[in-house]
């Protein structure tokens, strides 16, 4: 098990696309420490099924743009969905030179998909597991790094703050229960959503806010925790647990949606909440507790090479989307709220920074656009390595004791981080 040591150059809590590539654009003799709350492969960015997108010529920049803020119900901050969209190449020219690979045609050129509130198709897929494909290669990559120690089942419970600075966290072993207090000359929040505390998420349920929460405790602004997206596809099933997400590209490929009757009754590639309303409206109507998703128009050929894991999820379920349609429902899926950031994911509080879903820099506004966020999270996680090292802050100057006994009963305290966002993070407010 790797040690933890009392000081080090960088923490970051999360072992995501976030937190991964953070640590791989850090200079190499800055010591690091990553958290894992579970495996640091259970991370909702491995999820990820629909792909990335990219502005694939300098003509398509407008389209993107506008896109991008109709989604967001032009709320989002326009200074970001620039930065993010022209940082877009960049970003795919390195996943591709870590070894991601993206579908290509038999030229070898990339293949691009297309989803709901996308006006053309400008996304990077690899099958439709395209999140576990570029964070899997992140890892191992940063596996390699010897100045980089990951700490599996191990979560920050708070961080060490004093005079608005931070001085590193408090961590906590899951298994033994064990606290620990580490100093860092730089802290970086990238734990992901609140899905764990909804009961039909498609995220991993050790997902709760927890960065918000303890941003919150500590002063540390945050914004739009009310700003939760619901996926309009997941596989409806009575039983317990993570849902199973539909690609929205299934339907950018042509899949479309029945009512009970098998009837079509709404335009599937409109942003998600639209269609998440629209079927929310129609389940309503029919008195279902679904409603009926047909991937047949896309063709096999189609389902077979894109859709594998989807296919194969069905099967195991009792259907076979070659042959009949699938009951779909709505499910919580994505939060565009969070701890407030600058373009450089600084936060409010000195040396500390958030990047991913943890954090909202106003790229996505009310609503989220389809595959935005695995490039948000990359752009945002560099620029936070960039901004940590430009030498602006410099090493930490003391170490501020932390009471340890504060955090013993630690069930009492997650109960305490779950009230403090449950009552805005469930209202939903922009999501019918």
């Amino acid at each position: 098990m790797p040690k933890i040591e009392e000081k080090y150059g960088v923490l970051i809590a999360g072992t995501g696309v976030a937190g991964l590539n953070c640590a791989l654009h850090l200079p190499k003799d800055a010591t690091v420490l990553m958290l894992s709350k579970d495996v640091s492969d259970k991370s909702d960015s491995f999820l990820a099924q629909g792909g990335i997108c990219v502005l694939k010529a300098d003509d398509d920049y407008e389209k993107y743009f506008d896109d991008t803020m109709r989604a967001g119900h032009y709320e989002n901050d326009a200074g970001a969905v620039e930065l993010m969209i022209r940082s877009s190449p960049h970003v795919i020219e390195e996943l591709v030179g870590r070894g991601v690979a993206f579908a290509r045609d038999e030229k070898g050129n990339f293949r691009y998909t297309r989803e709901g509130g996308h006006s053309v198709p400008r996304i990077l897929f690899h099958d439709d597991v395209t999140g576990k494909e570029i964070t899997s290669h992140l890892l191992a990559e940063v596996k390699k790094l010897p100045n980089v120690t990951i700490r599996e089942n191990a979560e920050l419970v708070d961080v060490i703050a004093e005079d608005g600075e931070c001085f590193g966290g408090v961590i906590r072993e899951r298994e033994s229960g064990k606290l620990y207090t580490v100093y860092a000359d730089h802290t970086l929040l990238a734990t992901g959503g609140v899905g764990g505390l909804y009961e039909n998420s498609t995220n991993y349920r050790h997902l709760t806010g927890d960065a918000l929460a303890i941003a919150m405790k500590n002063g540390v602004a945050v914004e739009h925790l009310d700003y939760v997206q619901i996926h309009p596809t997941t596989f409806y099933s009575e039983k317990h647990g993570r849902r199973f997400l539909i690609s929205e590209s299934v339907r950018g490929e042509g899949a479309v949606l029945y009512d009970k009757n098998m009837r079509r009754f709404c335009n599937e590639l409109l942003p998600r909440d639209i269609v998440t309303s629209e079927i929310r409206a129609q389940m309503k109507k029919d008195g279902t507790k679904h409603v009926w998703l047909d991937m047949r128009p896309i063709g096999e050929k189609t389902v077979r090479e894109h859709f594998p894991t989807i296919y194969r999820r069905c099967l195991d379920e009792g259907y076979d989307v070659l042959k009949e349609p699938i009951p779909v429902v709505p499910a919580q899926h994505y939060f565009m709220g969070g701890i407030k950031v600058d373009k450089d994911g600084r936060t409010n509080m000195k040396r500390l920074y958030a990047a991913g879903e943890t954090a909202c820099n106003g790229v996505h506004g009310k609503n989220r656009l389809a595959s935005n966020s695995l490039l948000e999270s990359l752009v945002w996680a560099e620029r936070a390595a960039a901004a940590m090292t430009s030498g602006e802050e410099g090493a930490i100057a003391r170490f501020p004791e932390k009471d340890l006994a504060a955090y013993a009963d630690y069930g009492a305290l997650k109960q305490e981080y779950a009230k403090a966002i449950r009552e805005e993070a469930e209202k939903e407010a922009y999501c019918d």
